[in-house]
């Protein structure tokens, strides 16, 4: 199963206000582990950037001004995703502005069904406790002392942490893999040996022996052939 971890970075809260995304960041997961694949873009939002959302995320109009539009990177950000799962922190916020972004250049929107919102999952497994990113990772003892500011890359990679606890607890094998381990794994495999069952059937001794020990029992409810 293929699952793309997602978060953005906006200009307001509000798309329908001309609010516009910043900042795209992705990182793919095969079964639930991480794979080594990112997709991560600084967007020029077409619009100025309030002071006060700066403070947030660090994103200043001056980082963005050089930077391609939504419409310059929303083909590979759509051959990136592809028809994966979509898992997010707050769901509805991000689907709001992917989707108004998306049919601005003319694409499809996505369908609400594609997310997996980790903030309701929180919810519904930790009823009243604090449900933000930073709670999640000090429940769960993952690293976010490198988050100063709200980044969707950063932000998506400690999701993804979060995301596997949230599901049962990560493995201690689970790590980064990449496609030329996972093949060579599935070529291991392949190459095994594989040897024929062993004859299981009784002896006349066995067969005799079992005989006798039916003879003993009272009314047994299975008799040998």
């Amino acid at each position: 199963m293929r699952e793309i971890v997602l978060d953005t970075e906006t200009t307001g809260v509000d798309p329908l206000t001309g609010h516009r995304i910043v900042e795209i960041g992705c990182l793919e997961l095969l079964n639930h582990v991480p794979t080594s694949r990112t997709f991560h873009r600084y967007i020029n939002p077409e619009r100025d950037i309030p002071d006060e959302v700066v403070a947030i995320h660090g994103i200043s109009n001056d980082k963005v001004v050089d930077c391609p539009t939504f419409a310059g990177i929303v083909g590979e950000f759509l051959d990136f995703v592809e028809d994966a799962r979509l898992v997010i922190h707050n769901a509805d916020f991000d689907m709001r502005f992917l989707n108004m972004e998306v049919s601005r250049c003319g694409h499809p929107v996505f369908h609400e069904s594609r997310a997996l919102c980790t903030l309701k999952l929180t919810r519904q497994k930790y009823p009243g406790a604090p449900a933000s990113l930073d709670a999640l990772c000090q429940r769960f003892k993952v690293d976010n002392s490198g988050r100063t500011l709200h980044g969707a890359l950063l932000d998506a990679q400690l999701l993804a942490e979060v995301y596997m606890e949230l599901l049962g607890g990560r493995q201690s094998a689970l790590g980064l893999i990449t496609a030329e381990a996972a093949a060579a794994a599935v070529e291991e495999i392949a190459e095994r040996i594989l040897r024929p069952a062993r004859a299981h059937a009784p002896s006349e001794a066995e067969l005799l022996a079992h005989a006798a020990m039916l003879a003993q029992m009272k009314d047994p409810l299975w008799l040998a052939e």
